[in-house]
């Protein structure tokens, strides 16, 4: 298994001491055997490691979900993507108080777009941080834009998800909420930027302009 999955052997030990990974089958005193369910859990957790950049504590919480029956397939990828949205808030800084009027423009549209969310959710948290960050910089216009945003947001999602359901094992379906969270978000960024540098050519520049237009607009 080691060899499979470019983990090293004394770190496969380590989550199975720690029970991240269940332990395999011993087949001598110093010998076990893995099947393809320990491959897979092994290549959640390094994803939730490497992708999601989420502590052990915080692996060990999501890994509970996934194996409580009882646990809805909903409520299992919401605890990793409320898992993996508070480890990026808290790695960018965005994780604390914002004031009411951001907090009231999220609930706003929260509202106005039916979207079945809870106002105390960490993902409208960290988006009323972001739209108290834009005020304190001087462009808290730029919150108009939130309706623009959301109506490219919800169609991604929606194709985020027609991913997922491909998946069968819970956890497939925890490994590609977590890279799709992640680098999913890491690609629409890119695209943006990409479609921004088009936009200000389209805008600013002419033939001559536009092809000189910089790489990082």
């Amino acid at each position: 298994m080691s060899r499979r999955s470019g983990v090293p052997v004394p770190t496969i030990k380590y989550y199975v001491r720690e029970g991240l990974l269940p332990a395999g089958e011993l087949t001598s005193p110093n010998q076990a055997r893995y099947d393809d369910g320990h491959e897979r859990r092994l290549r959640l957790i390094r994803a939730l490691l490497d992708v999601g950049g989420l502590s052990l504590s915080a692996i060990a919480e999501v890994l509970r979900s996934i194996d409580d029956p009882e646990q809805p397939v909903h409520e299992v990828l919401g605890v990793a993507a409320t898992r993996i949205t508070s480890a990026e808030a808290e790695e960018t800084g965005e994780a604390g108080p914002e004031p009411a009027e951001a907090r009231e423009a999220v609930a706003a549209l929260l509202a106005r777009r039916g979207w079945r969310v809870d106002e105390d959710n960490v993902a409208a948290r960290s988006l009323a941080g972001v739209l108290a960050a834009l005020h304190r910089a001087g462009h808290g216009g730029f919150a108009e834009l939130l309706d623009v945003y959301a109506d490219a947001a919800e169609p991604v999602a929606h194709a985020d998800l027609d991913y997922v359901r491909r998946r069968v094992a819970r956890e497939d379906l925890v490994e590609s909420v977590v890279v799709g969270t992640v680098l999913g978000e890491a690609m629409f960024g890119a695209l943006r930027r990409l479609a921004h540098v088009d936009a200000s050519a389209r805008v600013y520049g002419d033939g001559q302009e536009a092809e000189a237009a910089p790489k990082g607009a």
